[in-house]
């Protein structure tokens, strides 16, 4: 598959960014240790992992962006794809221009939700049933929008969206329906490439990161479920996009990199340092998902001229030894 022109002149000019400002390492920090690639994709079928969600048994659901497929990684490695996408002609998607399947998010029934991106009447959020029926698209985005990461809260019957063209945060119930602006503001809009790019929900509040601001940002959600005042959590995380939180209480989280091929370990007080890199196997890497104590980095090579490798990384969480 043809290499995405603007992908290419924007890992030319990345060189220009501010490099990761890292901190020091403190008492009762975590690394990750023995890195290792589980299964290597086939970038020239469009096998690009963008989002990850994750099954109890510790499989893996991933999206592949450039195929519109969405994918099945069983613990030893194997690969099978679940549905695609329909084929849109004329796709107008902002930033990419090609039609792109992004963020994905999975209920505890097996219902998987996915970001479809074309700037066609097909973008929008599309649900699969565990019954292994066919793709049917349950909201629709406006053709201006590009829908990056997805957020599910369960509790609350609720879809999150960051819409990484418009720098918004669009909210839809599971049940389907038209998407509201649920946050907007300049912290959540792009500065000349993607804004709002990865969401997670996490105790009363939705959380995004700003890949054109290297910002992570918290939002609370007030009792009536309108968005609160954005707060940013973290900066200078230079080229992030997907992220996620370490165990179910804290505010620790991981979060890749893509360009610069890191995943970063952000502290709850905003300071963070780079816990993998490209000598591990990162080939840019997009999204992080964490069952117990293992993780699950994909990297999607969109930046890579040379050897792309898209693969499913794993690692293992450990306190650090300084």
């Amino acid at each position: 598959m043809a290499r995405l022109p603007r992908l290419t002149a924007l890992a030319a000019a990345a060189t220009a960014l501010v490099a990761l400002a890292a901190g020091p390492a403190s008492a009762g920090d975590l690394t990750l240790r023995n890195p290792r690639v589980l299964v290597h994709f086939d970038f020239s079928a469009g096998q690009t992992p963008e989002s990850i969600a994750l099954e109890p048994d510790g499989s893996a659901l991933v999206t592949f962006a450039f195929a519109r497929q969405i994918a099945h990684v069983d613990p030893r490695g194997d690969v099978t794809v679940l549905a695609e996408l329909p084929r849109v002609d004329n796709p107008r998607t902002p930033v990419i221009g090609i039609a792109a399947a992004m963020g994905i998010a999975r209920a505890e029934d097996g219902t998987v939700y996915v970001n479809y991106a074309t700037g066609t009447e097909e973008s929008g959020i599309w649900r699969l049933r565990p019954d292994g029926s066919g793709p049917v698209q349950i909201a629709r985005f406006p053709a201006t929008s590009f829908p990056n990461g997805l957020a599910l809260d369960e509790e609350c019957g609720t879809l999150y969206a960051a819409d990484s063209a418009r720098g918004i945060v669009w909210r839809v119930p599971v049940t389907g329906g038209t998407p509201r602006a649920w946050a907007t503001g300049t912290p959540l809009t792009p500065k000349s490439f993607v804004g709002a790019n990865g969401v997670q929900v996490r105790k009363g509040a939705v959380w995004v990161s700003n890949t054109d601001r290297a910002t992570l940002l918290r939002i609370p959600v007030r009792p009536d479920k309108s968005a609160g005042p954005i707060q940013t959590r973290a900066r200078n995380l230079t080229w992030i996009d997907d992220f996620a939180f370490v165990g179910h209480r804290g505010d620790t989280v991981l979060a890749a990199q893509i360009q610069v091929n890191k995943v970063a370990l952000v502290r709850p007080d905003g300071t963070h340092r780079t816990v993998l890199t490209r000598a591990d196997g990162l080939a840019n890497p997009t999204s992080v998902a964490v069952r117990h104590r293992t993780v699950y980095v994909n990297s999607a090579s969109f930046f890579l001229e040379q050897d792309p490798d898209p693969n499913l990384l794993l690692a293992r969480l450990s306190p650090h030894k300084g």
